[in-house]
């Protein structure tokens, strides 16, 4: 890989300088390693802190020089481990303040880099991203301000919504999807799947994930069913409408390795309700793929799901914080994330398409090929 990697030398749009906000920093050694190992060693780690003072209010400062090189800069708005002073009280880092740190970190390179390209898995905002009444539009003003600070392009995984690349039509925006990364996994761990449609299906817990369902069942040539949510419009409660039931459409389940398929789990009430629900209609064994895994209500009832079979495995990327917890947990698999993030990097840095990068099917293919030894 080293080797063919080096063909393209001659394309290179700057030396590469890695910008790891703190959210991020062990994702950003990790990806910096790869980079080493390919390219060979050299200085492409860039220190950016962000202190604050005791009022709360913060500052960059960049401890080596951006000019003329190519910039990337990672960062996790998903990290609530981090923490902060303010008039003498810990505050735990939002979205909103790690947002505000990537702003001070590009104002901070101060328009001397080649290229800014921001790496933001988890897309800031990204839930907020439809006008029904007199709402915000959080997703669309953030990539408005990107563009408008001079960022080249932002790199993000599995949007919630991806048509907000439509805010910005000037300003590269892309949608990379790790359902390689998901299915490598899947098939490294289970030496007994029967990949064909009287054996598996693909299922979407909502209306909103049947476009990843669709994918994924296409190239694994198997059905897909769905659930609707039956939501109760007459109140909310914590921001939104509560469901009332989830209603599956499709076909029998019953003795079939089923997969369910998300951009993320917040609390994880309705992907544990979908859960329970397919092993009720006779599932064999339940897999769900969440790109993050925020569990936003703690564990107490994951681990009740799975000591009462709901679910057999919950696979979710590295890509946003992982709790010491949550990777101690037998049900649990980390996809990483790492080596992906890297050769984004490196092709893009060379000037190389990265199409086969962010739409991963053809390597789908091979991956299942391979498994059933075609």
């Amino acid at each position: 890989m080293h080797n063919k990697r080096l063909k393209g030398a001659d394309k290179m749009r700057g030396e590469i300088a890695l910008i790891a906000l703190e959210s991020a920093e062990k994702l950003g050694c990790r990806v910096d390693n790869i980079l080493s190992d390919w390219r060979g060693e050299g200085e492409r780690r860039i220190t950016a802190e962000c202190p604050r003072f005791s009022s709360g209010e913060g500052k960059c400062v960049i401890k080596q020089s951006v000019r003329d090189r190519d910039v990337f800069i990672l960062l996790d708005v998903c990290n609530w481990s981090m923490s902060y002073q303010m008039f003498g009280q810990t505050n735990h880092m939002s979205p909103d303040d790690h947002y505000q740190d990537l702003k001070r970190v590009i104002a901070a390179c101060n328009g001397k880099a080649q290229r800014v390209t921001v790496i933001m898995p988890f897309l800031y905002e990204g839930r907020q991203h439809r006008k029904t009444t007199r709402e915000s539009l959080d997703c669309a003003v953030m990539l408005r301000e990107l563009e408008q600070m001079g960022v080249h392009s932002l790199l993000t995984f599995d949007a919630h919504d991806p048509r907000l690349q439509n805010v910005v039509p000037l300003m590269g925006v892309e949608n990379v999807s790790p359902a390689l990364q998901f299915t490598q996994a899947l098939l490294a761990e289970y030496e007994d799947l029967r990949i064909d449609s009287e054996h598996m299906m693909f299922i979407a817990p909502d209306e909103g994930a049947t476009e990843r369902a669709v994918f994924l069942a296409s190239l694994f040539g198997v059905n897909i069913g769905m659930f609707y949510k039956r939501r109760d419009y007459t109140r909310i409660v914590n921001g939104k409408n509560p469901v009332i039931a989830h209603d599956f459409c499709g076909s029998s389940v019953s003795g079939k390795d089923v997969i369910i398929v998300d951009d993320m789990i917040a609390s994880g009430d309705s992907m544990l309700d979908t859960a329970r629900q397919l092993k009720e209609m006779g599932a064999r064994r339940v897999f769900i793929f969440a790109t993050f895994g925020l569990f936003t209500s703690g564990l107490k009832n994951v681990d009740r799901a799975f000591a009462d079979g709901w679910f057999d495995r919950i696979f979710t990327t590295n890509l946003v914080y992982q709790s010491p917890e949550l990777l101690s947990r037998e049900y649990y698999y980390s996809v990483h994330m790492d080596r992906y993030i890297a050769a984004l990097i490196d092709t893009l840095n060379r000037g190389e398409s990265i199409h086969d990068l962010i739409k991963p099917g053809n390597r789908i293919k091979q991956a299942l090929a391979l498994y059933q030894g075609k």
